[in-house]
């Protein structure tokens, strides 16, 4: 009997790691009311075979080329390993901006659309307003890198929820067992910079304001692709999800950038599917 009630214990406590739980809301009632959310917005583009890092550029001309171009990347690496499908979508978070900053981009690439361009928290151990730390290993609480493919949704602690599956060997491939899965959380509304100067922080996962949570999971569920950057020296020079050709992120990255400042096409040769 001692071990069956010490078994139960400890299934509880795993289940309980990662983003499972929802984290209290200050003055919350027990159960919240459900939001509806508001209709997709989709930023059309007239060229229908545009370069595709050009055309994301021209969709997000707010977002880091360079870090675009990573994100194609680890997308085509994708591709060449059976990983992903030709028309999946591409989530880019770029968690070198503060969380003050709308980081979070959804493309529809196939159709050569801007999604969403959303905020988006980080964990509790990766930092305050920016996240500077990153781990792939449970109970850290800390956001993790690279590339992920999504999977199914389901009902939990948080509601709706996304479980995703990391690409990136030692960096983020721990992302199921630790329950990282994307999720609206109260703490992610960016209302909230207002009083905090930040928004809140999550157990490591992407958490996205309550209002617009639902939709975003429905558009990313069932094999999607997101694309978690940071200016992490350890996972740029040995993450894996974008490695597949010889070059290095550091120097997809300088290329990019520096074809953004020149207002030149050479990364552009990476072609729309």
């Amino acid at each position: 009997m001692r071990f069956f009630h010490l078994a139960i214990t400890m299934c509880g406590i795993s289940l309980l790691a990662g983003c499972a739980g929802p984290q209290p809301r200050p003055g919350a009632p027990a159960a919240s009311a459900r939001l509806t959310p508001p209709a997709i917005a989709a930023t059309p583009v007239a060229a229908a075979r545009q370069p595709l890092l050009q055309t994301l550029a021209r969709l997000a001309p707010d977002a880091d080329r360079g870090v675009l171009a990573l994100a194609l990347q680890a997308r085509e690496c994708a591709l060449r390993n059976g990983d992903a499908d030709a028309d999946a979508r591409l989530a880019v978070i770029d968690y070198s901006l503060p969380s003050t900053h709308k980081r979070l981009w959804v493309f529809d690439l196939a159709e050569a659309r801007l999604l969403f361009h959303e905020h988006v928290a980080h964990g509790q151990g990766s930092g305050e307003n920016v996240a500077r730390r990153f781990s792939n290993v449970e109970g850290s609480y800390q956001t993790s890198l690279g590339l992920y493919r999504t999977a199914e949704t389901y009902q939990g602690g948080n509601g709706y929820s996304l479980r995703m599956d990391g690409l990136d060997p030692g960096f983020n491939d721990a992302a199921r067992r630790r329950a990282i899965v994307m999720h609206g959380a109260w703490y992610a509304d960016p209302d909230l910079i207002r009083a905090r100067g930040r928004l809140g922080r999550s157990q490591g996962c992407p958490a996205l304001r309550e209002g617009i949570a639902r939709v975003v999971i429905d558009a990313m569920k069932q094999r999607q692709l997101l694309f978690a950057y940071a200016d992490d020296a350890a996972w740029l020079q040995r993450g894996r999800s974008f490695a597949c050709d010889g070059r290095d992120a550091r120097t997809i990255l300088a290329a990019a950038r520096g074809d953004a400042a020149q207002g030149g096409g050479a990364i552009g040769a990476i072609s729309a599917p």
